[in-house]
């Protein structure tokens, strides 16, 4: 019977991973309205800034991460700086967050399916908040999550190369639409309404800036499967960052091709944007198809990834006592944690029986599950900063406290996004779903405590105590401090 993880993950598999989770399909959709909101360099802008705040809260994940390459990721962190309490809180959290999305993924790819196949939808069924829905949609909703659910049991090697076909295949559309626009002259083929380079000045920034940070959700997958990654651990840090850069450029990028090729009409009322930008940039409607494509790709690049991450999660979670530990079981030939991933898959498999706008609200009540555990892990490595000034960091990240301050601000920030007196707050419905499922954890907390009192604290502290072991034995290999993020820890890391 298997009994632990297999490492799996190469550099390629583990940036992929984090990448694909990052690049769903809100880019397709939304980039019109960036766009019109800020102007062309506006929302570059917005990207760059909104950028580089997520990737100092990356930058926090990679040292914690490479310290701790532990299944469950911000589960171990927050225990060893706050408790088993506070690691509940943010496992709780950000597992909601995962599910979330894996569900709404289901109701992503049928709706995709209505711009390929026009009058798909057939055998209405029932209405739900205002939303239509059919059995065809349903159906196509359900056999996709079945085979990502599947896909996900055969192995981790099998989703990773999943994962890998997906990610070059939206890599290659979007070269294409970034090609195109440049080869694309505007003066000759667009109206004066094209769209201007700012506008709303600042005030257009920030109306972009606001959406950024929820748009790189997902490169904390990578902590989840720390244990499948085949990798050294300052690389674990550093391929997570990169995948990071990456996600910003694809963005930056992506906004400047749909702003260099639509008219300001066509950016404020596009339900596409991103491909009729490529459209007009190819001037082709098949061009436009391809990308629609391409956004398929991220809708189960994003869907394969969050699955990973979120059966890893409840994974740890089962195994430290804190959720039924029949979930903390490998399956005995492919060495996957097959019970949480069909749990998991199952509720996705249900998903679009709920229609479209049930599982909106739910995305949204999610996203304040993923910026609690953002703020969660910021604290903690801000706090371990403090508190173990020695702990063995083969990812040392410079001005770590400074670093710290920072994303702990950056992160209650994002948490502020989500409140009734922001213009971006969640309403009644959405904070109403937050409210049931934390119920639900703490209802679930309370019996696991019941069941089995002082097993969580007993087994965390325990794999807290052999990290430390053997951090203390890589330290004596290595031969030298801590790594510092610089070109000399990076070329002894790819050694």
């Amino acid at each position: 019977m298997t009994d632990h993880f297999k490492k799996s993950l190469s550099t390629i598999d583990i940036v992929a991973l984090a990448f694909g989770a990052m690049v769903g399909w809100g880019w397709v959709v939304l980039a019109g309205g960036w766009v019109a909101s800020a102007g062309l360099w506006g929302a570059v802008s917005a990207f760059f800034l909104g950028g580089l705040a997520v990737i100092l809260i990356g930058l926090a994940y990679a040292e914690l991460a490479a310290c701790m390459p532990i299944t469950g990721g911000e589960h171990t962190y927050t225990h060893r700086a706050f408790g088993v309490h506070v690691s509940f809180l943010c496992s709780w959290s950000i597992l909601f967050g995962y599910l979330s999305v894996v569900a709404f993924e289901a109701v992503a790819l049928p709706t995709v399916v209505e711009y390929l196949i026009p009058n798909y939808n057939q055998g209405y069924m029932y209405n739900v908040a205002g939303w239509d829905v059919y059995a065809t949609w349903v159906l196509v909703g359900m056999i996709g999550s079945i085979v990502v659910t599947y896909l996900n049991v055969r192995g981790m090697e099998v989703a990773a190369w999943f994962q890998k076909l997906a990610v070059v295949g939206i890599l290659l559309v979007g070269i294409m639409l970034f090609v195109g626009a440049l080869l694309f002259d505007p003066n000759a083929s667009l109206s004066n309404l094209a769209v201007p380079n700012f506008t709303n000045g600042m005030a257009g920034i920030m109306t972009v800036i606001i959406m950024v940070p929820f748009m790189f959700v997902g490169f904390d997958v990578i902590p989840q499967a720390a244990e499948e990654i085949d990798l050294s651990r300052p690389q674990i840090g550093m391929f997570l960052v990169v995948s990071l850069i990456m996600a910003v450029m694809w963005y930056m990028g992506i906004a400047w091709s749909v702003g260099h090729t639509l008219t300001l009409d066509q950016a404020n009322s596009s339900k596409l944007a991103t491909a009729d930008a490529m459209t007009n940039a190819w001037q082709s409607v098949w061009a436009g198809k391809l990308l629609v494509l391409g956004g398929v790709l991220g809708i189960l690049s994003s869907w394969n990834a969050f699955l990973i991450g979120g059966s890893r999660l409840m994974y740890a979670m089962a195994k430290a006592h804190m959720l039924p530990n029949t979930l903390a079981k490998l399956h005995p030939k492919y060495g996957t944690p097959y019970l949480t991933i069909i749990l998991i898959g199952g509720l996705a498999t249900l998903a679009p029986l709920f229609g479209r706008k049930a599982l909106v609200w739910i995305v949204d009540a999610g996203g304040v599950g993923i910026v609690i555990a953002y703020t969660c892990v910021a604290t903690a490595f801000l706090y371990l900063r403090f508190k173990e000034p020695n702990m063995v960091r083969p990812f040392r990240v410079p001005m770590g406290k400074a670093v710290g301050v920072i994303t702990v601000v950056i992160s209650l920030a994002m948490f502020g996004l989500y409140l009734p007196m922001s213009p971006s707050g969640l309403g009644k419905v959405e904070w109403g779903i937050f409210g049931a499922w934390s119920l639900l954890g703490v209802l679930l907390y309370l019996y696991a405590t019941h069941k089995n009192p002082g097993k969580s604290k007993a087994f965390m502290d325990e794999e807290i105590r052999a990290i430390k072991e053997v951090n203390q034995i890589w330290l004596k290999e290595n031969g030298m401090p801590s790594l510092a993020i610089d070109k000399q820890s990076a070329k002894q890391s790819m050694q």
